[in-house]
């Protein structure tokens, strides 16, 4: 059954309108932003696009919204993954990023600067990504939010009080981090080894985060 889903997603991105951005002149522009479940990423990224008008892609709340999708033949899939803290299939991940990225560039091409939160999560995802997208967009760096356990664990059980999510429990986080320390850190070394990583200390207040952000965006000329 997972086969089968997983062969139908990747004909339909295959047939996606997004095989058509590389005949565009300009290239979307991506960075990847990494870090552990409650590491800040998303309230950080909302800061980036307010500043530098950057679009935030979040591959979870993509995740999410198509899993609460009237009619999503992945919804359940997505589901199951989610709340047992495991990686969604990489093929789903891309083809929901893939469509976005479409959609934003297709009123304005310019638009083509991507902060794409939560992935790649790990080797298959890389894999994943270099495979499909490999001369269709350009990965500028990795911001990376370094934070300890607790306090992640901490900051998205107090978010779980209103969040609505399903993962937002201890349970579930055990089982995010734990994925997040074997999968998703080894991709972050990957790319510090090519030297594309800025690694941010995420356990200090909001304000104090973002100073060091746009330290890092202003040094390296990345303007909106």
């Amino acid at each position: 059954m997972l086969y089968r889903l997983l062969s139908c997603v990747t004909r339909k991105a295959t047939a996606s309108a997004f095989y058509r951005l590389p005949a565009l002149i300009m290239k979307p522009q991506v960075y990847f932003v990494l870090g552990g479940p409650g590491a800040g990423k998303g309230t950080q990224c909302a800061k980036i696009v307010e500043k530098y008008g950057y679009t935030h892609l979040s591959a979870g709340d993509l995740l999410r919204a198509e899993r609460g999708r009237p009619g999503s033949e992945f919804g359940e899939l997505i589901e199951n993954y989610i709340r047992d803290g495991k990686i969604v299939p990489v093929e789903i991940t891309i083809s929901l990023l893939q469509r976005a990225m479409e959609e934003t560039m297709k009123s304005n091409e310019e638009n083509n600067k991507f902060l794409i939160d939560g992935f790649p999560r790990n080797e298959d995802n890389l894999q994943g990504w270099n495979r499909t997208m490999d001369g269709k967009a350009d990965v500028k760096f990795v911001l990376f939010f370094d934070c300890c356990n607790e306090v992640c664990i901490d900051r998205c059980m107090e978010r779980g009080k209103s969040s609505g999510r399903s993962d937002d429990n201890r349970e579930s986080l055990l089982k995010r981090i734990q994925t997040y320390v074997q999968s998703t850190k080894p991709i972050i070394e990957l790319y510090e080894k090519q030297g594309k990583v800025h690694t941010i200390d995420a356990s200090k207040t909001v304000d104090d985060v973002f100073a060091h952000v746009q330290k890092i965006f202003d040094k390296e000329g990345y303007k909106a």
